[in-house]
C-alpha cells in the first residue's frame, strides 16, 4: 500500500461480519451492520506532547482493534475500503 498516516493516526480493514445468526437465520446484505471490528493496516509515527516529544503509539500493523460504531473516516485506497481513524477513536486491542 502506498499510503501512511500521520501523527495519531491508524488506517483500519474492518473485519466481515457473520452472515448467519446463532440459530442459523441468513442475514441479507441490506441488513447487516458495519463491522465494529478491524485489522490496522498502518499506524503514524505518533504525536507529540506537551514538550514537543513525539509518542509513539501503542498499536501496530497487524493488531486486531474494535472501534466505536460511527469512528473514523471511509476512503478507498487501492481499491479496498479503509478506514483512518485517531488511536483514540479505537476501544481496545482484542487478543489471542
Amino acid at each position: 500500500m502506498g499510503f501512511r498516516p500521520l501523527h495519531d493516526r491508524v488506517v483500519v480493514r474492518r473485519l466481515e461480519s457473520e452472515e448467519k445468526t446463532a440459530g442459523g437465520i441468513i442475514i441479507p446484505d441490506t441488513a447487516k451492520e458495519k463491522p465494529m471490528e478491524g485489522e490496522v493496516v498502518s499506524v503514524g509515527n505518533g504525536a507529540r506532547n506537551d514538550k514537543g516529544d513525539v509518542v509513539a503509539l501503542d498499536l501496530k500493523a497487524g493488531d486486531r482493534v474494535l472501534f466505536g460504531k460511527w469512528s473514523g473516516t471511509e476512503v478507498k485506497i487501492d481499491g479496498e475500503e479503509l478506514l483512518i481513524m485517531k488511536e483514540s477513536d479505537i476501544m481496545g486491542v482484542i487478543e489471542g
